[in-house]
This record gives C-alpha cells, sequence and structure tokens, in this order.
C-alpha cells in the first residue's frame, strides 16, 4: 500500500483556519491523520471548526491570533509548539481584500492589507523555521511552509493593487526560502487560487454581472470551492512532496489560461 499522504504523528498549523481555504485545508489534513492547529480572530469561528475537525478523531487546538501583531504570532507559534510538541506543516492562509482605484487607494488601506497578507505571513514563517531549523539540527530535517496567494498575484488585478501586490510578494518570499532553506528539508511552496465561493467573494458571487461575465470564463464553468484545495493540502504535509519545493501551484479552474 502507498502511504507517503499518511500524514499519521505529523501536525500541521493553518492560520485563517476557521472557515473558507484555510477550513478545506485543515479538513483534508485532520482526515489523513494529522493534529491541527487554527489560528483565527473570531472565536465562534475558531470554536465551530474546532468542534468539526475533532470529527476525525485527531487533536485539535484553536487559538485567537492577529496574525498582522507580531507578539501574537510569536506567543501563538510558542503555544502551539509546547501543546503539540512539534509542527511539521505550517499554512500561511489568513488574508484579506481591500481593493480601490489606485488614484483613490489611500495609505491606511495599503498598510492594512500588507499588515495581514505579507508581514502575517513573513512572521509566521519566521517563527515556525525557528522551531523546523532547531529540529533539522537535531536529526529530524522535515518541514513543508505553505502560502496561499492568489491569482491577483500574477496577473493584472484592476482595483485590487494593494491586494495583488501583497500576493506577489509572499509567492516572491516561498521561492526565495525554498532555496535558503532546503539544507534543513525545509521545502516551501505557494498556491494560487482563481475564483473561489468564500466569504471574501461574497460580493462577488452576489452579483449578477459578474456571475454572467466572469465565471463562464472559466474553463471549469464553476466557482471553485474550499473542497478543492484538500488535496494540494495533504500532499504538500505529506512524504510525497519531499523534493517538490518553490513551486506556486495554480488551482483556478483554467482561468488563467484561457
Amino acid at each position: 500500500m502507498y502511504k507517503p499522504f499518511d500524514l499519521t504523528g505529523k501536525v500541521a498549523l493553518v492560520t485563517g483556519g476557521n472557515g473558507g481555504i484555510g477550513l478545506g485545508m485543515a479538513e483534508a489534513m485532520a482526515a489523513s491523520g494529522a493534529d491541527i492547529v487554527i489560528w483565527g480572530t473570531n472565536e465562534a469561528k475558531n470554536a465551530a471548526a474546532e468542534k468539526k475537525l475533532k470529527a476525525y478523531g485527531k487533536r485539535v487546538i484553536t487559538r485567537k491570533v492577529n496574525v498582522a501583531n507580531e507578539q501574537d504570532v510569536i506567543d501563538g507559534m510558542a503555544a502551539a509548539i509546547k501543546d503539540m510538541g512539534r509542527l511539521d506543516c505550517v499554512v500561511a492562509n489568513a488574508g484579506i481584500g481591500g481593493g480601490a482605484p489606485i488614484a483613490e487607494l489611500s495609505t491606511d488601506l495599503w498598510r492594512k492589507v500588507h499588515g495581514v497578507n505579507e508581514d502575517g505571513v513573513f512572521w509566521t514563517f519566521r517563527e515556525a523555521t525557528k522551531h523546523m531549523i532547531d529540529r533539522a539540527k537535531g536529526g529530524d530535517a522535515n518541514g513543508s511552509l505553505v502560502v496561499v496567494a492568489s491569482t491577483a498575484g500574477i496577473e493584472g488585478a484592476a482595483r485590487n493593487s494593494a491586494y495583488g501586490a501583497t500576493k506577489g510578494a509572499v509567492m516572491s518570499m516561498t521561492r526565495a526560502l525554498a532555496v535558503e532553506l532546503a539544507r534543513y528539508g525545509i521545502r516551501a511552496n505557494s498556491i494560487a487560487p482563481g475564483w473561489i465561493a468564500t466569504d471574501m467573494t461574497a460580493g462577488a458571487q452576489s452579483s449578477p454581472v459578474f456571475q454572467e461575465k466572469v465565471i463562464p470564463r472559466v474553463p471549469a464553468r464553476r466557482w471553485g470551492t474550499p473542497e478543492d484545495f484538500g488535496g494540494i493540502a495533504v500532499y504538500l504535509a505529506s512524504d510525497a512532496s519531499s523534493y517538490h519545493t518553490g513551486e506556486t501551484f495554480i488551482i483556478d479552474g483554467g482561468y488563467t489560461k484561457f
């Protein structure tokens, strides 16, 4: 039996994991045997996610963490490692939207989007790699860093330059980390979702014009769902991806190819 996708004994942390793509990824990893740590800012959603994930019979811990706050991330990572004993996969999924025409884009909004989508990823990965490098020096060289970016980081996203800039930045960040951290057995990859039905895209989902003009241009002819990201999450958390690093996985139903 082929077992590299078995995550038994591994621990995965997912930021923004209490809903949307993050929860879809956490569910798949729990179903494949991983213990899960969820970070989110909404404690009610954290509790609901914890209940849902515990149905898979694995250890689940949730914590209120704002990834745009450096100390929150430092404290949250220390607590996760203390509670779980180790971290094998860290998925930096937490993100916010925030768009406006460039001539009207305020500095405050620019910095708010970058604070979550870019600074939050930096702090999350920095704290996680300290632990993973220490493990590697002790003979346990294995770890996976994953960031959920966006196709907005590789194509022109009109009136969305702040968001697109953050997503392009984190894809570049993971390529740099892939080269830097490979000697410690740590992989770093990014995922670029297309049009996915989540809370973040609620406005587009309710727009008749968007439904008529944009979604028909998706070759798969549908919105993506959080469940569409379960397979890539399990793959990147597993030993099956031990030689796969520095890559951006585009999951968009073919939208960017059309």
